[in-house]
């Protein structure tokens, strides 16, 4: 589309404001503006303004008929030892196949965490202060030899750590994994609009621009050609993870392993709820379907609601944590769709302009963001499988500078699923009321990434190293 054409169907649209400053500007900045413009889905610009901002239909959420969901539980909570040992036989078979893709979602700037950078790079490990891509790095590196088959990383940035991100890689030799088995893409972007369903400009040369939500994970991984490779590779199973919680198990077998014994497009991981008020969507059931529920739109009364058994009824914390088909998303995020993922609707200060060109930063919300959710996926999956997982072993994520979900928090964590790990292979190690071990000590996922292969490999050893304050064991 040519630049008449381009500006037309924005004037055509009801949204001819955003080249409002277009004779103002430079050639470079015209054309930066122009091909910005050039991403935008009027249509669907369109039908959100009518559907979440004109009818203003994005606040509420129907939670008539709720019930909480099935879940498989951990064997130490009464969970069948015999599944899970199966499931787990059946996640290795595929993994040794290569069918196993992980895809870790990191668009995500560190500016909560105090941090100038992408998230990814943020050190994070108790003494050798791996950065997070490292750390997952060397986890798929461990399994890629433990099941002596390669384990493709794909991995969504933003338009604005895109570049950082893949500077640091590169600057890290991808961490010991082939390069030509990790996979950046950028995620989808969505302009603001203000409350009138007017298309926002940031500055004059420049639309108000955000990323679309995790949800939009689907669409990109289409839309990348992402999926394209995976087929290509071989791989019918994406392992997702959010980039925030060291502690993941980035390619689980008996995860895997029940998602393919239940047949099921999306498989997700829990953990039961640690208070009622706790920030983290519920699995539920609706209307014959499974669905998440996030913890702002959950009544209190069902939030608070407890069983025979004085437990929260609905327990069941999502933790961002997925296995999907492959074809499953190639069916949900290709633009000729039938079914897709609903935007919602977010109202935030979004820094603009006024008439005359002035910057305008507001002090309220004076404006709508459109995201999608992932976990919105689940009503169109068949057979939706949720599974237990212990929140000491796989939750602890790096999210807030200071308090809870903070770098510290997620620290001593490791550092007391590494103490776990050092007591069961019969090393005498000192740690108090919370199991945090008395020093500070590192176990790498090179070494061992599970307490299983800590033993093994521990009692294998000829002569065992000591531990003291600073010790890494690689």
């Amino acid at each position: 589309m040519n630049q008449q054409a381009l500006v037309d169907s924005f004037n055509a649209a009801g949204q001819g404001q955003v080249f409002h400053f277009l004779d103002q500007l430079s050639t470079e900045q015209q054309t930066a503006l122009l091909e910005q413009a050039a991403l935008i889905d009027l249509q669907e610009v369109d039908d959100l303004v009518r559907q979440l901002v004109i009818n203003d239909q994005g606040h509420g959420v129907d939670v008539d008929g709720l019930a909480p969901a099935p879940y498989t539980a951990l064997p130490e909570h009464g969970g069948d030892h015999t599944a899970w040992e199966y499931a787990r036989c059946l996640g290795e078979t595929a993994l040794k196949a290569g069918r196993v893709a992980a895809f870790t979602v990191a668009g995500g700037q560190g500016t909560r965490l105090g941090f100038d950078g992408p998230k990814g790079t943020f050190p994070t490990t108790p003494v050798a202060k791996k950065s997070l891509f490292q750390l997952f790095a060397e986890k798929i590196l461990a399994a890629s030899r433990r099941y002596e088959a390669p384990i493709y990383w794909f991995i969504m940035t933003s338009h604005t750590n895109h570049a950082a991100t893949v500077s640091f890689f590169a600057d890290h030799q991808y961490f010991g994994l082939p390069e030509d088995q990790v996979m950046f893409f950028r995620q989808g972007l969505m302009p603001a609009v203000n409350f009138e369903g007017k298309i926002m400009l940031a500055n004059k040369q420049q639309i108000a621009m955000s990323p679309d939500g995790h949800g939009g994970a689907l669409r990109a991984l289409v839309r990348s050609g992402a999926i394209v490779q995976m087929e290509r590779i071989g791989a019918d199973l994406i392992s997702y993870f959010q980039v925030d919680n060291p502690l993941v198990n980035c390619v689980d077998p008996a995860f895997i392993g029940f998602h393919l014994a239940g047949e099921s497009e999306l498989s997700s991981k829990m953990v039961p709820k640690a208070y009622p008020e706790e920030k983290m969507g519920h699995f539920c059931m609706q209307g014959g379907k499974g669905v998440v529920v996030e913890y702002s739109d959950m009544p209190e009364e069902l939030t608070e609601k407890k069983d025979a058994n004085g437990e929260l009824l609905f327990n069941a914390g999502s933790i961002a944590i997925h296995i999907m088909n492959r074809d499953f998303v190639q069916r949900l995020g290709s633009s000729d769709a039938t079914v897709a993922l609903p935007f919602h609707r977010a109202d935030k200060k979004v820094q603009t302009v006024d008439a005359a060109g002035n910057p305008v930063v507001p002090e309220a919300p004076n404006g709508v963001k459109f995201e999608m959710f992932v976990f919105d996926a689940l009503p169109f999956a068949k057979n939706p499988v949720v599974i237990e997982t212990a929140r000491a072993a796989e939750f602890s994520p790096v999210k807030n500078a200071e308090g809870v979900d903070s770098p510290k928090t997620s620290a001593n964590d490791q550092l007391r699923q590494f103490a776990r790990w050092v007591q069961a292979a019969g090393v005498a190690l000192e740690v108090d009321e919370t199991g945090l071990p008395a020093i500070e000590f590192e176990i790498s996922p090179l070494f061992a990434d599970s307490e299983e292969a800590f033993v093994a490999k521990w009692n294998a050893l000829a002569e065992k190293p000591g531990i003291a304050s600073g010790t890494v064991i690689e």
